[in-house]
């Protein structure tokens, strides 16, 4: 018995358990506007977990694959916003992995349609978060790459770089090898702190190996990253730290970011006291800290950072302060102390 149709927008969706198989029936029929309403009906019950589980186990997502590849960009675009709501839950993104579905996703990043290409990112970054489904991507990173110089929509440029980071986390040398740091350096300086944001944070999965560090040396990305620790946005600031703390493991890096006095903007952000998400407040303190920490091994940078160290004691010696960071602002005053 099917239920009554207010919204003719949508199929009417029978009653109990047999709502998700009678719906994935009317995929099959020739008619788009029949396709279109069952997908947006069947978006409607993926809310409910118990419908997750049912649409997962029954067999039923490998019918998405025709439905990806199909001529109306509308049923696509909604056949992507079904498998985003499946993979907003662990059951999904392991059925989705283990799917047929990745490659007919991949081939919609050259989609005409703009919101079909938003609608494959998204699912490919909900994906991306799980780490075995990052390592499963990590073929496509070439792929993102590319498409970062020509993706124009400023929310698919901010999934796509949210995906190559949490790929890159995985193993950066994809995206090292396919002249990552520049194709990133450049999405630093974009007017959306969204992008700068997720740039510097895939920019910091680049720069832990060595060969990353180089690049963002040579590339003559110092200045930016510096001028990114002063940005209005707190995770922007934060990213940059992360970043400019593995580059400062360098004798070049520490070199140049000393000639762009660096130290008393990292000293600023140690010792601001701002209320912010406890979270990301402590990194920023943390990747601060330990690139100070870094800069204390050169002769100029252990000099100047001589004269500070009453702000560093404060730090590691506040009874209210994070451990973690009691602990880092430590480690910085022995370096310090041990140089001199």
């Amino acid at each position: 018995m099917a239920g009554v149709l207010i919204d003719p927008s949508r199929a009417p969706v029978p009653f109990g358990r047999w709502a998700v198989p009678q719906l994935f029936e009317e995929l099959r029929r020739p008619e788009t506007d029949g396709r279109r309403r069952a997908l947006a009906s069947l978006c409607d019950l993926m809310h409910d977990p118990e419908r997750i589980y049912q649409t997962v186990n029954g067999g039923f997502l490998e019918q998405c694959r025709d439905l990806l590849m199909d001529e109306d960009p509308s049923v696509r675009t909604e056949t992507c916003e079904l498998l985003n709501l499946l993979t907003g839950h662990a059951i999904g993104r392991q059925a989705l992995l283990s799917s047929s579905l990745l490659p007919p996703l991949s081939q919609l990043l050259d989609d005409d349609s703009s919101s079909c290409r938003t609608g494959a990112h998204h699912v490919l970054n909900c994906l991306a978060q799980l780490p075995a489904a990052a390592e499963a991507l990590l073929s496509l990173v070439p792929k993102l790459m590319l498409k970062l110089g020509e993706e124009e929509e400023e929310e698919a440029q901010v999934l796509l770089l949210s995906t190559v980071s949490y790929c890159s986390r995985m193993d950066p040398l994809p995206a090292l090898s396919y002249d990552g740091v520049s194709l990133l350096g450049h999405k630093l300086s974009h007017r959306s702190p969204n992008i700068r944001r997720e740039a510097a944070a895939a920019m910091m999965a680049l720069s832990v190996l060595d060969d990353g560090k180089r690049q963002v040396c040579e590339g003559a990305l110092l200045p930016v990253l510096v001028h990114l620790l002063q940005d209005d946005n707190l995770e922007v600031q934060t990213n940059a730290a992360g970043v400019l703390m593995y580059t400062l493991i360098l004798t070049t890096g520490k070199q140049l970011c000393l000639e762009l006095g660096i130290i008393p903007v990292l000293l600023h952000l140690v010792k601001r006291d701002e209320q912010a998400e406890e979270k990301v407040r402590k990194a920023l303190i943390l990747y601060s800290l330990r690139a100070l920490t870094s800069l204390a091994e050169a002769p100029d940078g252990r000099h100047l950072l001589l004269e500070q160290l009453p702000l560093l004691v404060r730090r590691s010696e506040a009874p209210e302060e994070d451990q973690d960071i009691r602990q880092a602002a430590q480690t910085a005053i022995r370096v310090i102390n041990r140089a001199s």
